[in-house]
Parts: structure tokens; C-alpha cells; sequence
């Protein structure tokens, strides 16, 4: 069938292959298979601490092993809620090599964000970072959750660094170190569902049984959330074959990662970008994810002296930090071979500004952007290497085609034309978990017989193939690489019983390029205070993820109408746009540039280091 398609950018591949070979067995069984080309390769790199792959394939044995020790059986899904620590890529693996479900989650949700995804995924199983027990243990019981497994940031640090990190971080510290009395106290019950992860390796070493790593590629392999097509929060089933396919392609399409690289790991496990392509791609080709739980521009110019990186991976907001990082001035970076952007749409003004200052510090190549979605294993689309048009996201990957639809059907526009990105090839979901609605809306058969992702997102495609993203036809909103929905942030403000109605959108931001802002109408006869401002702020941060707080509130007295009586949020934004144009933001350059992964701060810690 893909004969009839039309893929007018092969010509630009320029020696990549259109095609590859895919095999039918599990993401871990992909990386067994290429680490026993290279044993002696680093793996992963934690702070100093490196493992081969001989020694990260014994990990993964050994947490298997664990989970088999504690119940976990084929299919069963275990959530993963970490930041960037080898506990949670070894977790992942180790899931997946007893066939289990790795569900993704960001270690920053909120208590009720966390209950939603263990219940809709029906996880029994969690693994989850130290700081996030608290949340935990206060909905454990409303789940189906057997067991909890604690990691602490520092697991796997040095020792010298581990002392560092203990005096930095006392109260999460003792957390980590005895989380099970903590819950005994605070929460009475809880605590009998929690282990450390000491003593959940402890309980591996026990288990002498053979362990069944035969599953295929049509199996789920993992659960990363998404927004759909609707903005509402859904669980993206993946399967082995998506990953896999993920990582043969972004090796073959990038065309310039070698064995040995060392790539900066910055984008999170719990994000299609960071799970996909800093970790799956890397531990595929051999070379080197340097493990960062947590990001900050204040320290970043230390992180890349100390470690050199071949490769760097991030969102925009992270170049625009790095280019306002002035201890970067006399920094020669001619390691620095690849450069990759992707989670959000890189501007062309800051694609120029970054490539000067790429090549300012001696770096050869310039800054490469991708397009992609959570439902297709994040990267799709990117620019060739040795092509660039201004504006562009770049060419479609081997096997995976693009086609620009009128909105709302099926029907393919000229080259030229807007309309609705989709994308049919071996990286597309297998759907939405419990969901069938909504996968029907975005899974589609068209005539070709191929089933095609309707991405919600507007492009167009030029007669060369190059595609160029114009916007999102679903309301959502990007800050900093995260996926922020209006309908959830509407939903928690609405229920305060003082509110009439709400509206979300997004407004400009200069360093995080769109924040989110609230529009409040409040019920008849209730007078706008700043305690009750205060009260609904509070609501908001109880019940939602800190990246998806809105940046600001305004009060109304009520809000614009399309003709059929909806909210025209379209308006609210225009409105913005006019008032943003001579607006002072009035945050600090430092807390604008600081992108948290997790609420662990190791920018003392980095510091004491770096300083030694």
C-alpha cells in the first residue's frame, strides 16, 4: 500500500534509508539485542556514577527479578512516577522485559491527577520518587495500588555526593530513607503497601525462577499521557513495536549519532520526547544518556563543562536559557555535534539567534528542529541534515508518511494549502486506554486502508514534502515543553462554589513562550476580593501540576459569546494579544529560566560539586 503514497521528500533523504526492518519482540529485548554489539559501552551516566551495558542489562535482570518477587505478572501495569534517575529507565526496562505495562507519570502531578491516572490505567504497582509519598499515601486507598516501591533522588548517587545531597535535602532525605515509618504516622494504614527500593531488591535476589522475555511488538509496552484531540488527559498506549520503530528511525532520520555519544537526558522518562529519544534511541545505538533529574539555567553552562555532550536535546525554552547563561561566554563547545528541538514550536528568530551562538563557541553544527505527538512516540517530522527551509519542521521519517486534510475529513489539499496534519507509519499508538470515542476520532481508516492519526494540529506541506506547522486547531496550551489543557484548569476553577464560569487560554510569555491565564466570571452578588482570588489560587494548586498553574487571573463580569452561546475564547485571545503587546513582565530572568523537572533542588548540591 505504500506504493500509492505520495513522499515527494525522499529525495532529500541524502543516503538515509526510506525503509527499515522492524523486529516482532519488546523494547528491552531491542536493547539486549544491539548492548551485546557494545557491553563495554557507558550506558547511562548519574552524577558520576556510570554503568556499561553489561552492568545496566544486570540491573534491569535484577528489578525484574523484584517485580516477579512482589506479584507483577504479564499485562499488569506498574506506574512509573520519576523524574530522570537510573531507578526509573532500569524500572522501565525491567517492566518491560516480564511483559508487564510501564505507565508514565509526572512525579509533579497533583494528588487528584495521580489518582486519575493510577485508576484509569488500573495500575497495582508503583514506583514512585521519594518527595511524592506524601501525595501518595493520602489516595493510595482510593486505587487498586498493591504496592508501593519508594526511590529516593539520591539512590544512586556517589557516596560522596549522596552526603552532599542528604545535607542539602534533610526532610527528603529522611523520607527516602525510612518512608515507611513516615507513612505509618501520617497516614495509619498506608504504610503497608510501602517498600523502599532497597528492600524491593532485596526481595529479587530471592526469586531463582527463569524469567519469559518473549513478547512481540504488538504488545503495549507503555502508557504516556496526552491531551488527544480534545485536550482532555488520556492514556496513549504504545507498543514495543512504537518504540522500537521510535528509535530505529531517529537514529537513521537525525543521521549523525555514533556510538559513544554522550547525549544530555534533560527531557523527562515521563514525556514522549525524553522516554523516546534521549533514552530509547541512545541505549539503541550505544551511546550515553547522561541522567538529569531536573534542569536550571543557572548551573546548565557547569553540567555541559563537566560532561561534554555530543548531543543536547530540548524544548525551546531551553536554548533561549542557555543564550541568556553568560557563563557559557568563553566556553568552547566543538563537541557539540547535534542539536535537537522539539515539544514545542522553535521560532525563527530564535533558531537564528541560537545557531550564531552555536557557532560563536565553535560548535559545527546548528540547532535542528522536530515536530511530533505523544500519539506517535513524540518525533516524526524532523529536519534533514544537510536541508533547511525557514520556518519548517522538517521532512517525515523512513516509513511514516504525512498528509495535509481539509479540516475535519479525510479529503488530501493541494501542496500549498492549510489544513489538518496526519501521519499514518509503524510509530502510531494503538489507541487511547478505555477510551474507544476518542481513539475512533483520531485513528481513522482512510480509502488508502491505512489507519492514519489525526493530529488536530494545522500545517502545510510544500510540493518537496518539507512541512511547516501553522497552529492547533484543539485548545491547548504549551509552557515550556508541557502540555497544558484550558478544560482541566476551567474544570478545577469552576468547582469553587463561589465561581459562575471560567475561560483558559494561553498568552505570550518572553522565556516560557506561552503561559496559561484565567478569565473568572463570579456568581450573582459575589464581590471580587483578593481573599477569594487567594482561595481559588489554592484550588487550582491542590488539584493541578505546578507547570499548568495559570500565570495570572482577571475577573469579569462575564465573558464573550459565539452566536450559538459558547465561550469565544478566540476573542479573549485577540484581546491579549493587543495588551501583550506593551506588557512588562515581572518576573525575575531567574525565575523565568528555571524549568523544573523536579521539586527535589539539586542547585546546591550541583554547586558544592562542581566547586570541589
Amino acid at each position: 500500500m505504500s506504493r500509492n503514497l505520495k513522499a515527494p521528500w525522499r529525495k532529500f533523504y541524502d543516503g538515509e534509508k526510506a525503509n527499515l526492518e522492524y523486529p516482532d519482540f519488546s523494547a528491552y529485548k531491542l536493547i539486549e539485542y544491539t548492548a551485546s554489539k557494545h557491553l563495554n559501552n557507558i550506558s547511562y551516566n548519574y552524577f558520576g556514577n556510570k554503568k556499561t551495558y553489561h552492568e545496566f542489562l544486570k540491573q534491569i535482570d535484577e528489578v525484574a527479578r523484584s517485580f516477579k518477587a512482589i506479584g507483577v505478572k504479564h499485562k499488569d501495569v506498574v506506574s512509573i512516577c520519576m523524574p530522570n534517575t537510573p531507578e526509573g529507565i532500569i524500572s522501565f526496562y525491567a517492566a518491560n522485559k516480564i511483559g508487564a505495562i510501564a505507565s508514565m507519570i509526572h512525579p509533579l502531578s497533583a494528588e487528584n491527577e495521580i489518582k486519575h491516572y493510577l485508576n484509569i490505567s488500573k495500575t497495582e504497582w508503583l514506583i514512585t520518587i521519594d518527595f511524592t509519598v506524601e501525595k501518595v499515601a493520602k489516595i493510595i486507598k482510593e486505587t487498586k495500588v498493591k504496592k508501593v516501591i519508594s526511590v529516593g533522588v539520591g539512590e544512586s548517587m556517589p557516596i560522596h555526593l549522596k552526603s552532599l545531597y542528604a545535607a542539602t535535602n534533610v526532610h527528603k532525605t529522611l523520607l527516602s530513607l525510612n518512608p515507611i515509618n513516615y507513612l505509618n504516622e501520617a497516614y495509619n494504614e498506608s504504610h503497608k503497601k510501602m517498600i523502599s527500593w532497597k528492600e524491593f531488591i532485596r526481595l529479587g535476589k530471592e526469586y531463582k525462577k527463569e524469567i519469559d522475555d518473549d513478547f512481540k511488538g504488538r504488545d503495549i509496552a507503555a502508557i504516556l499521557y496526552s491531551g488527544g484531540t480534545t485536550g482532555t488527559p488520556k492514556g496513549v498506549k504504545l507498543t514495543n513495536l512504537n518504540l522500537n520503530a521510535s528509535a530505529m528511525q531517529n537514529f537513521e532520520h537525525v543521521a549523525c549519532l555514533k556510538d559513544k555519544d554522550k547525549v544530555l537526558a534533560i527531557m523527562p522518562i515521563f514525556h514522549g520526547f525524553g522516554l523516546s529519544v534521549c533514552i530509547h534511541c541512545v541505549q539503541y545505538f550505544g551511546g550515553t544518556s547522561i541522567l538529569l533529574p531536573q534542569f536550571n539555567a543557572k548551573t546548565f553552562d557547569k553540567i555541559v563543562k563537566k560532561y561534554e555532550p555530543n548531543v543536547l536535546v530540548g524544548v525551546p525554552t531551553l536554548f533561549e536559557a542557555i543564550t541568556n547563561n553568560k557563563n557559557f561566554n568563553h566556553m568552547k563547545l566543538d563537541y557539540l555535534t547535534c542539536v535537537i528541538s522539539g515539544g514545542d514550536s522553535l521560532s525563527v528568530e530564535l533558531k537564528k539567534k541560537f545557531d550564531a551562538w552555536l557557532e560563536k563557541h565553535h560548535s559545527p553544527t546548528t540547532i535542528r528542529e522536530g515536530y511530533g505527538l505523544t500519539e506517535c512516540c513524540a518525533a516524526s517530522c524532523f529536519t534533514p541534515l544537510n536541508y533547511y527551509r525557514e520556518g519548517s519542521i522538517g521532512i517525515p521519517y523512513p516509513d511514516t508518511y504525512y498528509k495535509i486534510v481539509k479540516d475535519g475529513t479525510e479529503k488530501e489539499v493541494p501542496y500549498g494549502t492549510p489544513g489538518e496534519i496526519t501521519i499514518t507509519g509503524p510509530t502510531v499508538m494503538d489507541g487511547y486506554i478505555r477510551n474507544r470515542k476518542e481513539t475512533k476520532q483520531t485513528l481513522r481508516k482512510h480509502k488508502d486502508g491505512r489507519i492514519w492519526l489525526h493530529t488536530g494540529d494545522e500545517g502545510v506541506m510544500d510540493e518537496d514534502g518539507f512541512v511547516y506547522f501553522k497552529g492547533r486547531l484543539k485548545r491547548m496550551i504549551i509552557t515550556s515543553g508541557y502540555c497544558v489543557y484550558p478544560n482541566n484548569i476551567e474544570n478545577v476553577i469552576d468547582s469553587h462554589p463561589k465561581v459562575r464560569m471560567s475561560c483558559v487560554i494561553g498568552i505570550p510569555h518572553p522565556y516560557k513562550v506561552t503561559v496559561a491565564k484565567a478569565f473568572i466570571v463570579l456568581k450573582d452578588g459575589v464581590m471580587k476580593t483578593d481573599e477569594l482570588l487567594d482561595e481559588i489560587k489554592a484550588l487550582v494548586e491542590q488539584n493541578l501540576a505546578r507547570f499548568s498553574w495559570p500565570y495570572d487571573y482577571e475577573f469579569r463580569e462575564d465573558l464573550p459569546k459565539t452566536r450559538i452561546g459558547k465561550i469565544a475564547y478566540n476573542v479573549l485571545m485577540q484581546e491579549e494579544e493587543m495588551k501583550n503587546k506593551n506588557k512588562k513582565f515581572t518576573d525575575t530572568k531567574e525565575e523565568l529560566l528555571e524549568q523544573v523537572v523536579g521539586e527535589d533542588k539539586t542547585d546546591e548540591l550541583i554547586k558544592k560539586v562542581e566547586d570541589r
